[in-house]
């Protein structure tokens, strides 16, 4: 931590004990006895000072956060202290410039707060109006919400400045910038300046060379400023899973036909893929490092399915690019909100405006439900195809709808055995529908607001949610209550995803941040900035090294998990990028969005430009592939959205959205 914030202020000492207490408080409250002891004991506080919270001390508690704003300056100096900064920074030079420029926008907001806090409304719109303006864009939003907070009232529950008062803005500054600014600061003993960024601010300084522009750009952002460089050191098993050997016979298509001489011996096969995962690879986890459940035999042929239909996978790249069918929904007057193509690739489910789901038949098999309760009593039980005789032929359709949610359906998932769905509403609940019965099993309630994603494991038997509480929950199918509550974020969480070795899910959210949590510790392992608007999808490469993120700021983000660094910007969306999948062997990644546009990106190229001796610790060593040739395709369609993207085991892209009314 830098000098300039070493020194603990009164303010925060107070701060510190409020939230101590207030955690005793919560202890106490839902009868945690023993861990409320301990607290106790290892912090030195006795029972006198643990009181239960009424109402008045709650607003009593809120008023004492505010009061840090509190200040006696004169309201007329701040302009003046502000644009002294300004012009200060604009002497430096350039190689130090735009380091420092990083500061002004926090402390922009922080002091337009301490003049708001100390009722100088007229002062605090002058200086909100002469400087808002020129702050980056990207913060423009916040802004517009900032520009609400006239009063000291409104202070209060206002969500923006929660986050500003409850976190401090990160910045990354190079050691000679950084001096630049402290001496400046202590020469002219600016005290309102000096106090903001001891108690607002912590700059993450770095030995080395400054950042850029463009790398400062890069990774800039987030709602408080960057990730600290020490949030991305935790180890991360980003390796695949290691499996039972699988081995499958030769299909009889494949043997030598009648009159000429024939193998000697039917060989086994083995999938590449397969075969990556049976060894030891020292990035995976252990296979019982999270409760999985056991390979049925029922997996076990689906795996072979699978590796039949990789057999005839098209290797794509810049010289064979990849086939694409694309299905519009027409007619939706209940308004497509969300769409989603199962592992396999024989189901699509969407999810309606109306609180409907429909799902629909990718294949010529049509969809079957059960047989009724008196026919499925006549049924011999022990006969080897018992489930296939309880399927009932006459009921079959290529469409089936279920009802169950009471407001918009935002996000669907069928699990990868295709026996079940997931789907999550503004109603507040996370729904699991069986696809045999075409009838809800559970209602999962845990969110208190609407529930915006959620996505079943590649293993099942877990999923995961989030939503408008700025939370993402971990639930398991056999359990009411969620294993996990994911906290961090600043904003509400838009979409989730979870790791192809399920050890790990990945946030995006509002506030412009992407985070990596680890399902076994509950943990943040990575923080990813760089997106300048909400972030609506993510997906991981399919060796679980890279994951690709795109949102509102029409901009796709490529990160490698094991360094935590941004790899490349891929530029050429006009809309917000709401859908994202890499090919089945991950050397292209497709991409579509509100544009009406399916767009491919040559993954493999960004893997051979990457420099992998860069230091990952000095942020001025690390460069980002923005090159405009790593699109190699555009597939406009008419004037509908694409909502989904979707790679088939053999690498045909399938995409679909609505057609626009």
């Amino acid at each position: 931590m830098n000098s300039l914030q070493s020194q603990s202020s009164p303010k925060s000492d107070v701060s510190d004990k409020q939230t101590l207490l207030a955690v005793l408080q919560f202890l106490k409250k839902n009868n945690l006895k023993c861990t409320e002891e301990l607290l106790k004991k290892e912090a030195g506080v006795t029972d006198d000072d643990v009181k239960p919270q009424s109402a008045g001390q709650s607003e009593s508690d809120v008023a004492n956060a505010l009061a840090a704003y509190k200040s006696s300056d004169d309201p007329t100096r701040y302009t003046d202290y502000y644009t002294d900064l300004k012009t200060f920074i604009e002497s430096c030079l350039d190689v130090h410039k735009v380091e420092l420029y990083l500061i002004l926008y926090p402390v922009f907001v922080h002091m337009y707060l301490e003049l708001v806090y100390n009722q100088h409304e007229r002062h605090a719109m002058e200086f909100f109006h002469k400087f808002s303006g020129e702050q980056e864009y990207y913060y423009q939003d916040d802004l517009r919400q900032l520009s609400s907070v006239t009063k000291r009232e409104h202070m209060r529950g206002n969500q923006l400045m929660d986050n500003f008062k409850a976190s401090r803005f990160i910045i990354k500054m190079s050691r000679d910038s950084y001096n630049h600014l402290k001496r400046y600061l202590q020469e002219n003993q600016m005290k309102p300046l000096l106090t903001i960024i001891q108690e607002h601010l912590f700059i993450d300084v770095f030995d080395g060379v400054p950042r850029n522009k463009q790398q400062i750009t890069a990774t800039g952002g987030g709602l408080l400023g960057e990730a600290e460089r020490d949030a991305n050191k935790a180890k991360v098993f980003y390796g695949l899973l290691k499996e039972p050997d699988i081995n499958i016979p030769v299909d009889d298509d494949d043997e030598a036909p009648e009159g000429e001489d024939k193998p000697k011996k039917k060989k086994a096969k083995k999938d590449p893929l397969l075969m990556r995962k049976s060894k030891n690879d020292p990035h995976a986890p252990q296979s019982n490092r999270i409760p999985l459940p056991e390979l049925k035999d029922q997996d076990k042929l689906e795996k072979i399915n699978s590796f039949r239909e990789a057999i005839k996978r098209v290797r794509i790249g810049p010289d064979q690019m990849p086939t694409v069918c694309f299905y519009s929904i027409t007619n939706a007057h209940q308004g497509v909100t969300t769409v989603n193509v199962c592992e396999d690739s024989s189901l699509m489910s969407a999810g309606f405006a109306d609180s409907t789901i429909r799902v629909f038949t990718l294949t010529p098999s049509k969809l079957r439900g059960m047989k009724s309760g008196d026919d499925l009593e006549i049924i011999d039980k022990d006969s080897d195809d018992v489930l296939e005789r309880m399927m009932d032929d006459r009921s079959s359709s290529e469409v089936k709808s279920l009802v169950g949610h009471s407001g918009p359906v935002y996000a669907t998932d069928i699990s990868h055995d295709k026996k079940f769905l997931i789907s999550s509403s503004e109603d507040g609940s996370v729904r699991l529908w069986s696809l045999q019965t075409w009838s809800n099993l559970v209602c999962y309630k845990g969110h208190q607001y609407p529930v915006w994603d959620a996505k079943f494991s590649p293993h099942g038997h877990y999923f995961v949610s989030c939503g408008h509480d700025r939370t993402a929950r971990l639930w398991s199918t056999d359990h009411y209550q969620p294993l996990r509550i994911y906290a961090g974020h600043l904003s509400d969480v838009d979409c989730v995803e979870f790791h192809p070795n399920s050890n790990y899910i990945v946030t995006g959210s509002s506030d412009r941040v992407v985070r990596m949590w680890d399902n076994q510790s509950g943990n943040c392992v990575r923080t990813f900035t760089g997106h300048k608007g909400p972030i609506h999808k993510m997906c991981f490469s399919p060796d679980g090294r890279f994951i690709a993120t795109g949102g509102v700021d029409k901009t796709i983000l490529l990160w490698d998990i094991a360094s935590g660094n941004m790899l490349a910007q891929l530029k050429g969306h006009t809309q917000a990028v709401y859908s994202l999948m890499f090919s089945r062997e991950g050397s292209v990644l497709s991409s579509g969005g509100l544009d009406s546009c399916v767009k491919i990106w040559d993954v493999n190229r960004v893997l051979q430009e990457y420099d992998t001796d860069s230091d990952a610790t000095i942020p001025s060593s690390l460069q980002v592939n923005d090159n405009a040739n790593l699109l190699l395709g555009s597939f406009p369609t008419k004037q509908t959205s694409v909502l989904c993207v979707h790679f088939t085991r053999k690498n045909l892209l399938l995409a679909s959205g609505p057609v626009a009314i």
